[in-house]
């Protein structure tokens, strides 16, 4: 049987191999969920939820249909934050360290199996660049949660409270989870800068990409004197930096005479780069989104689709896809057909990549919202159906307080999306189609009328 299961395996592409191994984390996520222990008091939840949660988690998007809080016990938060870590660092990454420790050899396929579970091109020193992560990850963790005890033990003075708000809120903001304890995530924080700040750090950090935090480590630990950053970096951090400040900004002028209207300029500014910042990926919000005007929402719901960086803890069509898309539309207008930046040419293969992903992403979303407005048969109101689906593409998790009362299908849809976003658009199109074959032949090139 081990035999044949290891030949069925082998025969896997590498991104279905990553789709199933996210199958199977998910089914044994939710089978643990299931448990009665990890319940307050003997009644548990119903199975679409405890698998919604699962799926949540799993994928570090943070929406919930059920209060974590009031329904789970401390074994239970354990949990939640466990699978919140399995898929922040990545499946593969989890197993390479289960690997390493028990000394078994990590043999080429795993190794490309990493490198497309963090969206790695190259496979060679992908164990290291596992490694690194994990290290990484954990020391961001572990000064997050000292941050926050010390908030909440000066605020609280309750031990439990602190230790388990504290490690919770650092594991969530760290894998851009999304989860909270709190029932109603940060919106009681809303001038508490002293935490907000940390919180958008470690969202920002999660999110940026492993490989841009690792780059700048080396070079911050000056290991190689003639250290340069890479491309990916560049233009990862460029891209990231732009729709940070560019969200807050609209945010804080199309919310200047709405919802931000009595408050002070600073609590305004903070709040909304706040709000910018978890539109990345983070899912952890100070201010009630359903409370912002539609305009907002469906920019908010925009930048959610864009999501985080490649190789990161975040979702949607990644920050380095949306760059590529308006280097060629500056490019196309200057009358030029090549794409170049930082003195740098992209790959035209690059390019393809990512009008397939705009173009595909758009049309798989555009169907799930229309879904879910069928579905819900006019229940619910289209911008937050847009915002809730993009939210979870985007792996993102705010929501306008529709998740709870979405019905079992519009639940499984949006499961289907948060799934998508954790392993990546690239993957689970390259799962869809199998292996690439290429062409021994062509046919005679002509051309067509555009526009």
């Amino acid at each position: 049987m081990f035999k044949w299961l290891e030949r069925f395996l082998d025969s896997l592409t590498p991104q279905r191999g990553i789709f199933l191994y996210y199958l199977i984390a998910l089914f044994i996520a939710s089978a643990v969920l299931s448990l009665p222990i990890l319940y307050r008091g003997e009644k548990g939840t119903a199975l679409i939820d405890t698998i919604f949660v699962a799926a949540s988690a799993l994928s570090v998007t943070g929406l919930t249909s059920i209060n974590i809080s009031e329904t789970f016990n401390t074994a239970g938060y354990a949990v939640i934050m466990l699978i919140m870590n399995l898929g922040g660092i990545g499946i593969m990454a989890m197993g390479t360290m289960v690997w390493v420790l028990f000394g078994r050899r990590i043999g080429l396929r795993e190794r490309v199996q990493i490198a497309v579970d963090n969206n790695q091109y190259k496979f060679s020193g992908a164990v290291k660049l596992v490694l690194e992560i994990i290290r990484t990850l954990l020391v961001i963790e572990i000064v997050g949660a000292i941050i926050y005890f010390a908030y909440f033990m000066i605020n609280s003075n309750d031990l439990y409270y602190s230790v388990m708000h504290g490690i919770f809120l650092s594991v969530s903001a760290t894998t851009n989870g999304g989860m909270d304890l709190f029932g109603n995530s940060l919106l009681g924080f809303e001038e508490a800068y002293i935490l907000q700040v940390p919180v958008m750090i470690q969202i920002i950090l999660g999110a940026i990409g492993y490989p841009v935090l690792i780059e700048l480590q080396r070079f911050l630990s000056k290991q190689h004197k003639n250290f340069r950053f890479t491309l990916f970096a560049k233009l990862t951090t460029l891209t990231y930096g732009l729709l940070f400040f560019i969200g807050a900004f609209f945010i804080f002028v199309m919310e200047s005479q709405h919802y931000f209207l009595t408050d002070s300029w600073f609590k305004t500014m903070m709040n909304s780069l706040f709000a910018s910042a978890t539109t990345r990926s983070g899912g952890l919000t100070t201010v009630d989104p359903s409370q912002f005007s539609d305009g907002t929402q469906l920019m908010m719901s925009a930048f959610m689709f864009i999501g985080a960086s490649p190789s990161s803890a975040g979702g949607g069509i990644r920050t380095t896809t949306f760059a590529l898309l308006i280097l060629f539309l500056i490019a196309f207008s200057r009358g030029r057909t090549d794409i170049r930046i930082f003195n740098r040419e992209i790959a035209k293969e690059d390019l393809h990549r990512a009008f397939a992903v705009i173009t595909l992403a758009t049309l798989l979303v555009f169907t799930g919202i229309l879904s879910v407005v069928l579905f819900e048969d006019g229940r619910f109101d289209l911008i937050d159906i847009i915002f809730e689906i993009t939210s979870a593409f985007g792996t993102c998790g705010m929501s306008t307080g529709i998740t709870d009362d979405l019905s079992s299908p519009s639940k499984v849809i949006v499961m289907i999306f948060m799934f998508i976003g954790r392993i990546g658009f690239i993957s689970f199109l390259f799962s869809m189609a199998g292996r690439q074959k290429e062409l021994s032949y062509h046919f005679p090139k002509e051309r067509i009328l555009i526009g």
